[in-house]
């Protein structure tokens, strides 16, 4: 009896038009800011026109990724709203690639422009058993206040104890798969932004993500504080982290050739999920330079491959599962991913060298065993 569950950041699955480039350029797509925009009624007309005019290449190419990942259960990250989540499901995925998702679960959680994670479900396993909703929890509302895990690192970010912890959530979902119990939990830590008090923006945002990844861990401790302990039962964290233990930094360039150089992390927020065995990042069990789900590009001085997204797996399930290793979907990369040579692909056709694309993030999928 097994299931197959994935994750994906499917960047901005929206349907609605975001307008807020006319006033902010840093919101404003490069196509836009090569024109003369005289007044807010042409920006909006143009935008309109400009985003539908993509949408359609870069959701085929989405679908095209998830197909490809089989799965069962599919854990999804930037999601607008159930409308966009119906819409794409029925539109691309079911009409695209012939088999959909009937089941559709999302909360609004808390983030500023309205990006949500959503699971997926099928009525069945591509083996034949059920899959069966029991219930879902939000953990948007929770403040650093209710699990004491304000620190003065936190403060000095500005944020105080009663703010929330998630940025977007902590959906909880629980299902039984052949009658056996499954508790999915599916986040999206704080992106890294820029640099800040003289750090870059990994390690100014840190003191978020290891406070959401505190959380993450102390809602499965407490969910299965009686009965055997959160080690003996099957749970699955998933999601983008926006955080890395590991990168594989690229030198180099297309004239003398790349070099791939792996380089760890000696501070990580996946440290707080991953000490003392609390779970097992299956992506690990992958080769080192074969780990990576993004390429990350601020020039040729900043270059390296990394692990965003994960499915980390509970004690009990990586017992059952010793010789599950996750696949990564990398055929969704635009053409300026620089792919180590034992690790290039066929790309989907219409790929552009930065857009359309899949998204930036590579799917990662895992068939798990409920013995």
């Amino acid at each position: 009896m097994s299931v197959r569950i994935a994750t994906f950041n499917v960047e901005n699955l929206m349907n609605r038009f975001d307008f807020s480039g006319f006033k902010n350029n840093l919101n404003k797509d490069r196509t836009l800011q090569l024109f003369q925009i005289d007044d807010e009624e042409q920006y909006r007309q143009l935008e309109q026109a400009r985003a539908i005019a993509h949408a359609d290449d870069t959701r085929q190419l989405t679908a095209l990724a998830i197909a490809e990942t089989h799965a069962d259960i599919l854990c999804l990250q930037e999601v607008d709203n159930i409308g966009a989540l119906n819409a794409f499901e029925f539109g691309y995925l079911f009409k695209m690639v012939g088999e959909g998702y009937r089941h559709k679960f999302m909360i609004e959680g808390n983030d500023s422009r309205g990006i949500d994670v959503a699971v997926l479900m099928r009525d069945h396993t591509r083996y034949g058993e059920p899959i069966e909703f029991v219930d879902m929890t939000s953990h948007a509302h929770l403040t650093y206040n209710d699990l004491g895990i304000h620190t003065p690192e936190l403060a000095l970010l500005g944020i105080e104890p009663h703010e929330r912890i998630f940025k977007r959530d902590c959906l909880e979902i629980d299902v039984r798969i052949g009658g056996k119990p499954l508790t999915l939990f599916v986040s999206h830590f704080k992106s890294m932004g820029s640099p800040r008090n003289g750090m870059d923006g990994r390690a100014s945002t840190m003191p978020v993500r290891v406070a959401e990844a505190t959380a993450v861990r102390r809602i499965i401790e407490d969910k299965f504080a009686s009965g055997g302990g959160a080690a003996s039962k099957r749970w699955v964290i998933c999601g983008d982290f926006n955080d890395y233990r590991e990168r594989v930094v690229i030198g180099g360039d297309s004239l003398v050739g790349y070099t791939f150089a792996p380089v760890s992390e000696p501070i990580s927020s996946l440290d707080i999920l991953l000490n003392d065995g609390f779970c097992e990042n299956l992506v690990e069990r992958r080769p080192v330079m074969d780990r990576w789900t993004l390429y990350h590009t601020r020039g040729p001085e900043e270059r390296h491959l990394c692990q965003l997204d994960y499915i980390l797996a509970s004690p009990a399930l990586v017992r059952s599962n010793a010789d599950a290793v996750p696949d990564i979907i990398r055929r969704g990369q635009p053409y300026r991913t620089i792919f180590p040579p034992d690790q290039k692909v066929e790309l989907f056709p219409r790929i552009g060298w930065d857009r359309p694309k899949a998204s930036d993030h590579c799917p990662v999928s895992v068939t798990l065993s409920m013995v």
